[in-house]
């Protein structure tokens, strides 16, 4: 299984793409997906990228699958704060994400609310897209004021350029097709260890 293989290569946690078909125009899986995967990999940190309409409809369900981190987007709910106190009475860490033409202030009120901003370095819904170095401004910004929150990346990080997100304060790092497209997974995620590194 490939997600094992990730896990077995040096991965910290799994990132996991569930997509509607309407907020993105991609189709992924669902809950049941979610849940089989957590009985063949039980230790695994899980967190689910909800690009979703209605991210409030599969907080319960995805709890129930074991996903410890659930994520929404900002732009999918007019509640917030309704959502993010189901999340955690759900009992999961808050992610809340913004995509590439959300303005950074528009997430500033809720960072105190959640465990980690995620900055989409891409538009989200597909692999393979290339990375937009003009995101790195929203995540110095967050950083100088909010030192202690977790600021994750996702969209086209790779070795080339994974060192301008460390220096731009990012500390949770997404990386798929570096990594899944790999033939060496372990060597994949060792480079990508190393140029963060070097950039810190």
């Amino acid at each position: 299984m490939e997600c094992q293989e990730i896990m077995d290569s040096g991965a910290d946690f799994l990132h996991l793409d569930v997509m509607d078909g309407h907020f993105v125009p991609n189709l992924t899986f669902g809950h049941p997906v979610v849940k089989c995967l957590r009985t063949k990999i039980p230790d695994a940190m899980f967190e689910a990228h909800m690009m979703v309409s209605h991210p409030e409809k599969w907080v319960q369900p995805m709890a129930d699958a074991g996903v410890n981190r659930y994520t929404f987007h900002l732009e999918a709910t007019n509640d917030i704060e309704a959502l993010v106190r189901k999340i955690q009475e759900a009992g999961m860490k808050v992610g809340i994400g913004i995509k590439p033409n959300t303005p950074v202030d528009d997430v500033i009120q809720y960072v105190d609310l959640c465990d980690l901003v995620l900055i989409m370095t891409v538009e989200p819904g597909f692999g393979g897209q290339k990375f937009m170095q003009n995101m790195m401004p929203k995540i110095k910004f967050l950083r100088s004021q909010f030192p202690n929150v977790d600021i994750e990346v996702d969209g086209g990080v790779s070795h080339i350029n994974i060192g301008c997100c460390a220096q731009a304060g990012a500390n949770v790092i997404v990386a798929g097709t570096a990594v899944t497209g790999a033939k060496n997974k372990p060597e994949a995620i060792k480079g990508l260890r190393d140029e963060w590194n070097k950039a810190i």
